[in-house]
């Protein structure tokens, strides 16, 4: 069981940085995939990004490589989505997900941090 918390939203305006964090509790973290997604109104939810247990390989979409950088310190249980020059269009709930060893999808979900980006 991991339970996840994602805090670090907020408003911020066009070409500004944030980093969020999403801390988690439970024995299975440091064994478990993590991801970032992010969801507008209106739209489907859409993976940031991801990262491996040991935080060794990260994966990103295209649409989302080189403005965000996924991290992770499994020494403080956290994940961390650094994201640089955004844009009014990156304006989302932001969520983490643990995806733990041999499960083939995210199992556990936060609640969210939302994140506002004025133009």
């Amino acid at each position: 069981q991991v339970s996840l918390a994602e805090s670090g939203g907020g408003l911020v305006q066009t070409g500004a940085s944030m980093r969020l964090s999403c801390a988690a509790s439970g024995r299975t973290f440091s064994s478990s995939a993590m991801g970032w997604f992010r969801q507008a109104p209106g739209k489907a939810r859409e993976l940031v990004g991801s990262i491996n247990s040991a935080g060794t390989t990260t994966y990103y979409p295209d649409s989302m490589r080189g403005r965000f950088t996924i991290s992770r310190d499994n020494a403080k249980n956290t994940v961390y989505l650094q994201m640089n020059s955004l844009r009014p269009e990156d304006t989302a709930l932001y969520l983490c997900a643990a995806r733990p060893s041999g499960q083939l999808s995210y199992q556990y979900w936060g609640q969210g941090t939302q994140v506002t980006v004025s133009s």
